[in-house]
């Protein structure tokens, strides 16, 4: 019978959980994963239909409430409304996807379990960064749907339309990396969702995703018109409507890689000094 050796003084337990290398390791680490937030995400429909609720009552608040005291460009409210809401929902599945998904894990354990297993601590986080983009697949669709339906319409085209899903997916996979990063900072999901509200609303709110940020005053136009936040926004507003869009978008694509390239280090950090 073949036998395992140790080296010696090393302890079995440290030996059973040392995580396999190679990046087909990694690659099938994050990918189950991914399946497991899959799963919880198809026992508890509930989450979804809740991210979803939100936007859908943005659209309906601002379209019939606000929307006729706002002047747009155009005149047409839902055309210029749609390309904000979709940035929104995105942002806040940041933080009901992410921020209190992962501060959930850590509180009930979970984290500890995956500690023990032998799997790449890297791998955990982006599973789920992984699957939160098919969360917001099913809301984009659901979103562009209702917008469809109060009068928005695609004029640039199918390509057009189709690049600018592709970069608010591309941003919103960013963003669950703030979400991720926040998530282990704080004690628990009750912190992590103020933690999360905190930055979130101002976020939005002061961009170009509701209003014109020329509405604005002068100093608070110079953060709304620099926000990240308001380059997604514009970047979809302008592939949607058949515009210039080459400047937002490349901006919007350098905000998404700095993003990452800043907090994905520093979550999967946090992880592992959290998971000592």
């Amino acid at each position: 019978m073949a036998t395992t050796s140790l080296e010696p003084g090393a302890r079995l337990d440290t030996f059973a959980t040392q995580p396999k290398s190679g990046l087909s390791w990694w690659l099938s680490d994050a990918w189950q994963m991914a399946l497991r937030n899959f799963r919880h995400l198809l026992r508890s429909p509930e989450l979804v239909m809740f991210s979803l609720v939100q936007p859908i009552m943005f659209i309906l608040l601002f379209a019939y409430v606000f929307g006729g005291a706002i002047n747009v460009q155009g005149g047409n409210y839902p055309q210029f409304l749609l390309p904000g809401i979709l940035v929104q929902m995105v942002l806040f599945g940041s933080v009901a996807g992410t921020t209190i998904g992962v501060s959930t894990d850590m509180s009930r354990g979970l984290m500890d379990r995956f500690r023990s297993m032998p799997m790449s601590r890297s791998a955990v986080l982006v599973g789920r960064s992984f699957s939160e983009i098919v969360r917001n697949v099913a809301s984009v669709l659901v979103v562009l749907l209702m917008g469809l339906l109060i009068g928005f319409r695609f004029q640039g085209g199918f390509w057009a339309a189709l690049g600018g899903v592709s970069l608010l997916l591309l941003f919103g996979y960013a963003l669950t990396w703030v979400g991720a990063m926040i998530g282990l900072s704080v004690a628990n999901p009750e912190a992590a969702q103020s933690a999360g509200l905190i930055w979130i609303f101002p976020f939005s709110l002061i961009s170009s995703a509701f209003v014109p940020t020329g509405t604005m005053p002068s100093w608070l136009q110079v953060y709304a018109e620099a926000s990240p936040m308001t380059t997604t926004v514009n970047a979809l507003r302008a592939l949607f409507n058949g515009e210039p869009a080459t400047d937002y978008v490349l901006l919007t694509v350098g905000w998404s890689i700095a993003l990452v390239a800043v907090f994905a280090p520093l979550a999967t950090r946090k992880y592992s000094v959290r998971s000592q």
